[in-house]
C-alpha cells in the first residue's frame, strides 16, 4: 500500500512540475509550441526557383592518343569550335507575398539575372513571376504573380522595436526543402557587414537556422509580422544568419513597385570613421560621428557651406554613431528635401541646412604610383618632397592644390601602422597647410615625441584624415 501511495505522489509531483514549467513559460513569454504561428504565416511564404540561360563556347576535341579522329568528326569539330552553346543554370530562394495584388518581396541576388522565375505557394499552386523592381544596394527585389483566386499576404512589422533576445521564426526553402520552419532569437541588431550584398543595410543577426535557399524569405516575430528579410549566413553551419530590417524595405518597396528602381539622396561628401586618435585630436570624448574627408565640387554639401574637416554629429535630429549611419540616412532621404546637420567645426557645434541632391555614380579611386627612390625618414616616419609640374599634371592636381609627395614610409612606424602610403600627398598637419618643404620643416620643429598629429592626406581623388602619436 505504501508503495502505491508513493507512486501516486511521484506521478502527481511530476505532473505538477510539467504544469509549473508550462505556466512559467506562458508568463515569461516563451511559447510551449510554435505550431499555431507556423500555420498562420506559412501561406504567405513562397518558394522561388529561377533559371538562367548561360552561353559558353564549345571546346574543340583533342586528338585521340590512339590515332586520328574520324575525318568527318574532325570536319565537324573544326566548324563547331568557338560556337556558343547554351546551358541552363538553376537556383533556389524564398520570398513572401506583401499585398493582395501578388507583389512578392525577396532578395535581388535571388532573382536579379534570372531568365525565368517560378513561384510555388504553400497550397501547391505555381506561377510564373516577373521582376517589378530591384535594388542592388539593399539587395531587395519585388516580383509579381497574377492569380485568379485571392492570395494570402504577410504584414510588414516594425523592426525598430524588435530587441535582442526576442523570439523569431524563419520560413523558407533551404536546399529545396519547401516551407521549412526554424526558430531562434534575435542575437543582435545593427550589424554592418563589410562585404555584404547590401551595403546600405544594418542587419538583424539571428540564430534561427538559415541556409542556402532561405534567401529572400521572411523573419517573423511572435505576432506573425515580418521584421526581417533573410539574406545571408556567416560561414557554413555556424548558426549565425542575417536579415535586412523591414523598416528599411518599407521605404523602398513603393519605389520598386512604381518605378522599378530606387532614387537615393546625395550630399557629395567623402566620409570616414573617427579613430581614437582622430576623435582626441578634435576634442571628442567618444569615437562617434562621421568625419568629412573631402567635398565634391558643385555638390549640395559645397553649396551649403560644409567644409572638409567637419564632423557630422546629427542628421535631421538623428544621432550619427558612425559613417554608415550618415550614408544610410542620406540615401533614404527624398531628393530635394532640406535637412539640418549638426557639425563640429574647430571645437564649435554648428547647425547647417542642406538641400539633398540625387545620388550620382561613385567616383573611381586611383592611387598615385609610389616612388621607389630611397630617402631618409623623419620623426613622423615619412620622407617627403615637392611635387614636380609633370607629377602634378599626372595626378590631375589643380594649381590651388599644393602639398608634398610622400616618397617613403618608414617600416614599423606609426605612419605605416595607420595606413599612410607611399605616393600619398600630404596637405596639412594639425590644420597647418603644407604647401612647401619649408612649411613642412617649420611645423616639424614644433612636433615632439608623444605629440598627437592629424594629417590631411590626398589619395587619388579623395582626401582623408589620419591621426597618430609620434
Amino acid at each position: 500500500m505504501k508503495k502505491v501511495f508513493r507512486s501516486i505522489i511521484l506521478i502527481f509531483g511530476f505532473l505538477f512540475l510539467i504544469s509549473a514549467s508550462a505556466v512559467a513559460a506562458w508568463f515569461d513569454g516563451r511559447p510551449t509550441s510554435f505550431a499555431a504561428l507556423a500555420k498562420q504565416v506559412k501561406p504567405a511564404v513562397v518558394n522561388i526557383s529561377t533559371t538562367k540561360i548561360v552561353k559558353r563556347k564549345s571546346m574543340r576535341m583533342p586528338k585521340s592518343p590512339f590515332g586520328e579522329l574520324d575525318p568527318f568528326e574532325q570536319f565537324r569539330n573544326f566548324f563547331e569550335e568557338g560556337v556558343p552553346r547554351e546551358e541552363e543554370r538553376h537556383s533556389l530562394g524564398s520570398g513572401f507575398i506583401i499585398n493582395k495584388d501578388g507583389d512578392i518581396l525577396t532578395n535581388n541576388h535571388v532573382v536579379g539575372d534570372a531568365d525565368e522565375i517560378i513561384v510555388k505557394l504553400a497550397d501547391g499552386r505555381k506561377f510564373k513571376a516577373t521582376v517589378v523592381g530591384r535594388d542592388e544596394r539593399t539587395d531587395l527585389a519585388v516580383i509579381k504573380i497574377k492569380a485568379k483566386d485571392s492570395l494570402p499576404f504577410a504584414t510588414l512589422g516594425n523592426s525598430d522595436v524588435a530587441q535582442p533576445g526576442d523570439w523569431v521564426m524563419a520560413v523558407g526553402n533551404p536546399f529545396g526543402f519547401e516551407h521549412t520552419v526554424t526558430v531562434g532569437v534575435i542575437s543582435a541588431k545593427g550589424r554592418v557587414i563589410g562585404d555584404a550584398k547590401a551595403p546600405f543595410a544594418k542587419f538583424i543577426q539571428t540564430d534561427a537556422s538559415i541556409n542556402p535557399g532561405n534567401s529572400g524569405g521572411p523573419l517573423f516575430n511572435l505576432d506573425g509580422e515580418v521584421i526581417g528579410i533573410n539574406t545571408m549566413i556567416y560561414g557554413m553551419g555556424t548558426g549565425i544568419g542575417f536579415a535586412i530590417p523591414t523598416n528599411l524595405a518599407k521605404g523602398l518597396v513603393p519605389q520598386l513597385i512604381s518605378k522599378g528602381s530606387v532614387t537615393r539622396g546625395w550630399l557629395g561628401v567623402q566620409i570616414q570613421r573617427l579613430t581614437e586618435e582622430l576623435a582626441e585630436s578634435y576634442g571628442l570624448k567618444q569615437e562617434q560621428g562621421a568625419l568629412i574627408g573631402s567635398i565634391f565640387p558643385s555638390s549640395p554639401a559645397e553649396q551649403s557651406g560644409l567644409k572638409r574637416g567637419d564632423v557630422v554629429l546629427e542628421y535631421d535630429g538623428h544621432k550619427i554613431e558612425d559613417p554608415f549611419d550618415l550614408s544610410a540616412y542620406v540615401a533614404e532621404t527624398e531628393v530635394g528635401k532640406t535637412i539640418k546637420l549638426k557639425v563640429l567645426r574647430q571645437g564649435k557645434e554648428l547647425m547647417i541646412e542642406v538641400k539633398v541632391g540625387k545620388r550620382k555614380e561613385e567616383e573611381e579611386v586611383a592611387q598615385a604610383p609610389a616612388s621607389k627612390e630611397p630617402a631618409e625618414s623623419d620623426a613622423l616616419g615619412l620622407a617627403v618632397r615637392a611635387i614636380t609640374p609633370q607629377e602634378a599634371q599626372r595626378l590631375n592636381l589643380q594649381s590651388s592644390q599644393k602639398g608634398l609627395l610622400i616618397e617613403q614610409v618608414q617600416p614599423g612606424s606609426n605612419a605605416e601602422d595607420h595606413d599612410i602610403r607611399e605616393g600619398d600627398i600630404l596637405y596639412e598637419i594639425n590644420d597647418a597647410a603644407i604647401n612647401s618643404v619649408a612649411a613642412y620643416e617649420e611645423v616639424m620643429k614644433k612636433i615632439k615625441k608623444g605629440t598627437l598629429v592629424r594629417l590631411l592626406i590626398g589619395r587619388g581623388p579623395m582626401t582623408i584624415f589620419i591621426a597618430f602619436k609620434v
